[in-house]
């Protein structure tokens, strides 16, 4: 008897049916890849170590709080180490310095000097031995965190430093023991009576004022026996002379600076700092200036205005500045300029240069003419 349409309808769903029931399933599988992809990439990255040379490479999809915590440290200590100061601004292929991983240099606390290498910062130096930039200005004697150059040796705090001398003093009055409580540790030896012949080794902290009041003398006798430029640039392991013949340093005589020149002049006192512009005898101008560094000093002596330039680059050991303001050169590669990368003066900082800021130095190229005198003394 033949099947009737309405019996053979009921078989076309099943067989027609199971090439779509195929690729449902074939959708669900894919779909359950995919979900396992994203889910274990992450783990993977999480799971990537830091690089053995102590930084870590920023991975797509990182940020400063995930890294932190894949390497054992806290956010600020991470932020600290690179110098970052926003937390919210890193990018894919940066190196990071991982507080306390491994490294070639010396150990954190070691001491020793460190050469400064291209590209280098005082916040990275300090990172990478494990101690502050404060105490790494301190320990250098830097006034100014943002101004290191290439090749500068720097010392490390957590050396030993060579250890004052104890005077024993043969003659002189006898100190007046002052009775205390018996110490658990040894205290700094501190010297109550003014060394014979001394010489006084600059410790972290010392300035020129407190090692002056320790043995009785002054800060300009101090300076004057040791040929100090300026009374606010001394270093750890410097060696001072601080008593002569038994006794304190004299006290010397003010000297008189140059003689006045007739009709326009300019002046520059490298001990202190300042710059002059004098018409005859009478002072029309001063200003605070930055000389040069004791590794590059500033010449001394009576020279000229002998070349002005509105702006020019000047580049040497570790350094580039293009357009460099108001340049006045008066001896050789030497010259009055304006400077726009650092407001530190009353300091030397210079290569030699005499920087002043950029409208004095203005001031100066339009007053000051070829010719002019300049005279550079201490």
């Amino acid at each position: 008897m033949p099947t009737s349409p309405s019996h053979r309808e009921p078989r076309r769903p099943r067989v027609q049916g199971r090439p779509f029931d195929r690729e449902a399933r074939a959708r669900r599988v894919f779909g359950l890849l995919l979900i396992v992809i994203l889910l274990w990439g992450p783990t993977a990255a999480w799971a990537a170590p830091a690089a053995q040379d102590g930084t870590y490479v920023v991975r797509p999809g990182d940020n400063l709080t995930i890294i932190a915590t894949r390497l054992g440290v806290s956010p600020a200590a991470l932020a600290d180490a690179n110098g970052i100061r926003n937390p919210n601004f890193i990018y894919v292929g940066q190196r990071l310095i991982v507080p306390g991983g491994s490294s070639p240099t010396p150990q954190p606390g070691g001491g020793g000097i460190h050469v400064v290498q291209r590209g280098e910062t005082l916040v990275r130096i300090a990172a990478r031995y494990g101690v502050t930039v404060a105490a790494l200005m301190q320990a250098n004697g830097l006034r100014n965190a943002d101004f290191i150059w290439v090749g500068q040796q720097l010392t490390i705090p957590g050396s030993t430093p060579a250890p004052t001398p104890i005077p024993t003093p043969t003659a002189g009055p006898t100190p007046v023991p002052v009775p205390s409580p018996l110490p658990t540790t040894a205290p700094t030896p501190q010297p109550t009576v003014v060394p014979q012949v001394g010489v006084h080794i600059v410790q972290v902290g010392d300035t020129l004022s407190t090692i002056a009041t320790r043995y009785n003398t002054t800060v300009n006798a101090l300076m004057a026996a040791n040929n100090l430029p300026n009374p606010n640039f001394i270093w750890v392991g410097q060696r001072l002379k601080v008593s002569q013949d038994g006794s304190p340093l004299p006290n010397p005589t003010p000297q008189p600076g140059p003689a006045p020149l007739a009709g326009r002049w300019i002046d520059v006192s490298l001990s202190r700092q300042r710059l002059t512009a004098y018409y005859g005898q009478t002072p029309v101008f001063t200003t605070l200036v930055s000389s040069g560094l004791p590794g590059t000093p500033t010449v001394v002596g009576t020279f000229a205005i002998r070349t002005k330039l509105f702006s020019q680059a000047m580049s040497g050991p570790g350094y580039y500045l293009p357009n460099v303001p108001y340049v006045m050169y008066f001896y050789a590669g030497y010259a009055i300029h304006g400077t726009y990368w650092h407001n530190n003066f009353g300091h030397p900082m210079s290569h030699g240069c005499v920087n002043v800021s950029t409208p004095d130095a203005a001031w100066l190229f339009s007053w000051a003419s070829i010719g002019t005198p300049v005279v550079v003394h201490y």
